[in-house]
């Protein structure tokens, strides 16, 4: 018989891997990268980049599920990171 559950959750843990990969990839390329790359395109600082890509991790492995508004909010900000800052490049 065919589950449409088990098919939803594991949709669910693939989307959910993967946003932990993209958040964990500005994370790391928020540390290696320059601080004077930062004042350069005029984003916000390195440190508050830091910040909130690591709040943006650690709610991620708090609360697994890709939907939870803590959730969300990591993801856009690790996406506004890779599209401002790597995306200037």
């Amino acid at each position: 018989m065919f589950d449409l559950f088990a098919v939803q959750n594991s949709i669910m843990l693939i989307i959910s891997i993967a946003l932990f990969i993209v958040k964990g990839a500005a994370l790391v390329d928020c540390v290696t990268r320059n601080e004077s790359r930062f004042r350069a395109i005029e984003t916000l600082p390195k440190q508050t980049w830091l910040i909130l890509l690591g709040l943006g991790m650690v709610a991620h492995l708090l609360f697994w599920g890709p939907l939870g508004l803590l959730n969300l909010a990591g993801t856009v900000a690790a996406l506004v990171y890779l599209a401002q800052v790597r995306g200037s490049d």
